[in-house]
């Protein structure tokens, strides 16, 4: 299926223009309406109750990529990515395992 320019520019635009409404309506009328934010709340609580269990070992499947992942936007941060390189050789093969260049 292929789209001209002008028909992907009309397709953006309703986009746009749709998603603008859904905000418009959400902050100015479900926001507001005590009813929707209880029963939002509620869902909010009931997900988190039964996927605590799913996150817990979702974290601990990837605990060192996210520590090896947080010590690379430290040494990012602090312009020493030579020195974690040449400290942990074994923890950048696994972010660069991950999509992370360095």
């Amino acid at each position: 299926m292929n789209f001209n320019d002008e028909q992907i520019e009309n397709v953006l635009k309703s986009y746009v223009k749709k998603r603008e409404s859904e905000k418009a309506y959400y902050h100015n009328i479900k926001k507001n309406n005590d009813i929707f934010i209880q029963q939002n709340r509620e869902r909010a609580n009931n997900h988190y109750k039964c996927n605590k269990d799913k996150k817990k070992v979702c974290y601990e499947n990837n605990k060192e990529f996210l520590k090896c992942r947080q010590m690379y936007y430290y040494y990012k941060k602090n312009d020493n990515l030579d020195t974690m390189i040449k400290k942990y050789p074994d923890k950048v093969e696994l972010l660069k395992e991950r999509g992370i260049n360095f």
